[in-house]
């Protein structure tokens, strides 16, 4: 079968970029499931728009985008969901298929007590080491915001964690 220059190229996007949206998805849901169904989804809608979006500055940053509101939707549907059904159960703890790392779990609930806004950026400029530009991109807002939102979002984490603990997650990180 003969796969045409589009196809070709969204498939190179695909194979480059696939893995990099599902840890975006599961770093801004915490659910490992939904990320590959989240990063699974955003490229379909975005092999649908391919000719339009294929001649785009940055289409990574679309991508990004894209995920980022699909995790929302789905954050936000579980939240409806929560509220229509008002049950009242405890979660039994994540389970992890890496080392169980006490600071992991902590930094994970930390994140998870943020607004999507905030843990979005922080997400993003930390885990990723996007610039606040390519940040605000991928989101749809200006740089302003990204960096309060991610100011804000360390102040948290801060509080939580304490500085020691932030310091070194973002120890190794580039400046940008």
């Amino acid at each position: 079968m003969l796969l045409d220059d589009a196809s070709v190229e969204f498939h190179d996007f695909f194979e480059r970029h696939y893995a990099e949206l599902a840890r975006l998805a599961h770093l801004l849901t915490g659910e490992t499931d939904a990320a590959d169904d989240i990063a699974a989804d955003a490229l379909i809608a975005l092999w649908q728009r391919w000719d339009r979006l294929r001649a785009a500055d940055h289409p990574l940053a679309y991508a990004r985008g894209v995920v980022a509101n699909m995790a929302k939707a789905r954050i936000r549907s579980a939240i409806r969901e929560r509220r229509r059904v008002l049950l009242f159960w405890s979660r039994a703890p994540e389970r992890t298929d890496g080392p169980d790392v006490a600071a992991v779990l902590d930094v994970r609930t930390a994140l998870d007590k943020m607004p999507f806004r905030k843990r979005a950026c922080v997400v993003m400029r930390h885990a990723f080491d996007l610039s606040e530009k390519d940040t605000a991109a991928a989101l749809g807002i200006s740089v302003g915001t990204v960096k309060s939102q991610t100011s804000k979002g360390m102040a948290e984490l801060k509080r939580a964690l304490g500085a020691q603990a932030v310091g070194e997650l973002t120890a190794g990180r580039r400046n940008r």
